[in-house]
């Protein structure tokens, strides 16, 4: 069983960055490969990043590639996504997930949700 908990989010005028931390419980987090996803109003959820269990890949969706940065600290036990150079369309609750399923079209563990909103 893993706890997610996110941190980070806020409000942020465009071009500005965030850092969003999840932190999660258990001694089980570098067996799981993590990802970050965002919802936005009216929209489906979406894939943002993910990272391997080491650290060693990453994926980006292309609408936040070049922007974004994930990178996890297995010692902590955290997952992080660096966002520089937001943009208003980057609005949106973002969730930390572990546990993929069916190549991140779910996740068996889900955080509760940060909301960022950038202001245009």
């Amino acid at each position: 069983q893993v706890q997610l908990v996110e941190s980070g989010g806020g409000l942020v005028q465009a071009g500005g960055s965030l850092r969003l931390s999840c932190a999660a419980s258990g001694r089980t987090f570098s067996s799981y490969p993590m990802g970050w996803f965002r919802r936005a109003p009216g929209k489906e959820r979406e894939l943002v990043a993910a990272i391997s269990k080491s650290g060693s890949n990453t994926y980006y969706a292309d609408s936040v590639k070049g922007r974004f940065t994930i990178s996890r600290d297995n010692a902590i036990n955290t997952v992080y996504l660096q966002m520089n150079s937001l943009k208003p369309e980057d609005t949106a609750v973002y969730y930390c997930a572990a546990d993929p399923v069916s190549g991140w079209s779910q996740a068996n563990y889900w955080g509760q949700g940060t909301q960022v909103t950038v202001s245009s």
